[in-house]
């Protein structure tokens, strides 16, 4: 359960922009969807394999709060995580997380949303996919490039992805003030041609995640960074705006 959770909390809280997400649970699969507060970003993650104690449709909020009690030296060894539920129209119903330390003398309760207060906070967004202009599997050297980047361009809200030349090239800023471009990805088969933009701490952080990563850009305007992380693959959908 605790590998489960620090998973989740990982892939999600650690971006800075989710602090709440939806668990719908089936007897086949356990699905996890999100949207960043600022519309940015819409994730819809799914576990390999499916967590059967997460069974129905119920909301995860305060991830900060989850992700501090996850991490107390009290729980780290010999902890008990268990899952707390209530029965609701004949129905048994995840509520929430009781945790304790092996000793039984240090204990927290976490709270989860109800089905319909989460439904109508996050609505199930069903992307239907699009056409994949560029793919590619993102190299340890071109993230770091992009720290740089991100780094020495540290005002800029936003990047503009587009190929030239073969080359997927990331720019940011304008010649009209101070700029930056470089070389994310050489060599691609595709091109980017409309100048989209996409937003630079979102990115920034989900590239920083763990697990192995796959990139998709399209041509009409949406970026797609997929995160392997072992236990669930991450599809985080950010829409482009013109700039």
């Amino acid at each position: 359960m605790k590998d489960f959770l620090l998973d989740i909390v990982a892939h999600t809280q650690a971006l800075g922009c989710i602090e709440t997400i939806k668990v719908v649970g089936e007897k086949d699969s356990t699905i996890i969807e999100a949207v960043s507060d600022d519309k940015s970003v819409v994730l819809h993650a799914n576990f390999k394999q499916p967590n059967t104690d997460f069974s129905g449709t119920f909301g995860m909020p305060n991830l900060g709060k989850l992700n501090t009690i996850l991490n107390i030296p009290e729980y780290k060894e010999n902890a008990k995580i268990e899952l707390t539920t209530q029965d609701r129209n004949s129905v048994t119903t995840p509520v929430g997380l009781h945790f304790e330390n092996a000793n039984g003398d240090f204990k927290n309760d976490y709270r989860f949303m109800i089905a319909d207060i989460i439904n109508e906070k996050i609505k199930s967004v069903k992307f239907k996919g699009a056409n994949w202009n560029v793919e590619f599997e993102p190299t340890q050297a071109a993230l770091q490039r992009f720290k740089f980047q991100a780094s020495a361009n540290s005002e800029e809200k936003q990047f503009i992805a587009k190929t030239e030349n073969g080359d997927l090239k990331f720019y940011f800023g304008d010649h009209s003030t101070h700029a930056g471009n470089f070389v994310f990805q050489a060599g691609v088969t595709g091109q980017i041609k409309r100048s989209w933009s996409y937003p630079v701490a979102a990115v920034n952080n989900i590239l920083a995640l763990t697990g192995d990563k796959t990139m998709k850009l399209s041509d009409d305007g949406v970026m797609q960074i997929t995160v392997d992380s072992g236990l669930a693959v991450y599809n985080y959908i950010l829409p482009a705006q013109s700039k």
